[in-house]
């Protein structure tokens, strides 16, 4: 099991186990993931870098047949506790999947506000501070000057990298402390992978974001914490910059110089 330790801990991972059916996908892993900051997770195709994700915010279980065991603390609390909301547990910790998933019959301004109509009595913001919300996290999304003469028509009308970064200010919109990504920028072009990896990169100043990636050149760039797993084994995290230039196990640096993945 790999030692490694983070000054503040946003999420902890303990002795995790994700199964589908009878399929044991992810195999005990325990990891910290750093207060703010970016975390990437490599590994070859199948070796449950995406399920892991999915089990930090309850989406692991949405999928029938589909269990976890083990403990994932935020805030505090194990997020599979018995009276512990997955609907609460998705507004502080959103995902963005790796491809785009704008809501097909939505406004661009309603795509970005859909997560807020499920707060309730005072919590629920007015109208105007809806529209504050939005233009807040489409800006924060790099998006904001792309789409602002247009809120109001509907999402699909824009590109491919567009849709994208809309994905990533609705999962904003709610003031995520965690940001998950899933390969976001695996079906986008060049100039729309970069406008996303800028976006990450400055997101790390205030939201603790856990990517999982195939690229490991984006890894490089942008995290600066890399885990790698193998197998559905977490083998090796710590610093990117150590995991790539003096990874602690043989199969890490095999991975990372292309022997094999």
């Amino acid at each position: 099991m790999p030692v490694d330790t983070v000054a503040e801990t946003a999420v902890s991972v303990q002795s995790l186990e994700a199964y589908f059916g009878a399929a044991r996908i992810v195999r005990s892993v325990s990891v910290d993931f750093a207060l703010r900051g970016v975390t990437a997770i490599i590994g070859p195709s199948g070796c449950g870098k995406s399920t892991l994700l999915r089990c930090l915010n309850r989406m692991h279980e949405t999928t029938p047949g589909a269990r976890v065991e083990g403990e994932v603390m935020f805030n505090g609390r194990d997020i599979y506790g018995a009276a512990v909301s997955p609907i609460e547990v998705r507004r502080h910790i959103g995902m963005v999947f790796q491809r785009p998933t704008p809501f097909p019959t939505m406004s661009i301004r309603d795509n970005v506000a859909a997560g807020l109509r499920i707060l309730q009595g005072a919590h629920r913001p007015s109208r105007k501070q809806t529209d504050e919300i939005v233009e807040h996290a489409l800006r924060r999304a790099a998006l904001w000057d792309e789409v602002k003469d247009r809120l109001d028509a509907g999402a699909v009308g824009i590109s491919g990298g567009q849709q994208q970064r809309l994905c990533i200010a609705r999962a904003l919109a709610t003031s995520p402390d965690v940001l998950l990504l899933d390969e976001p920028t695996a079906s986008l072009d060049p100039i729309s992978t970069q406008r996303v990896e800028e976006l990450v990169y400055e997101l790390r100043t205030d939201v603790t974001v856990v990517i999982v990636t195939h690229n490991m050149q984006q890894a490089a760039r942008i995290s600066d914490r890399t885990a790698f797993m193998l197998m559905g084994e977490l083998v090796e995290v710590g610093p990117t910059k150590a995991m790539f230039t003096s990874p602690k196990d043989r199969r890490t640096e095999a991975y990372v110089t292309g022997r094999f993945g």
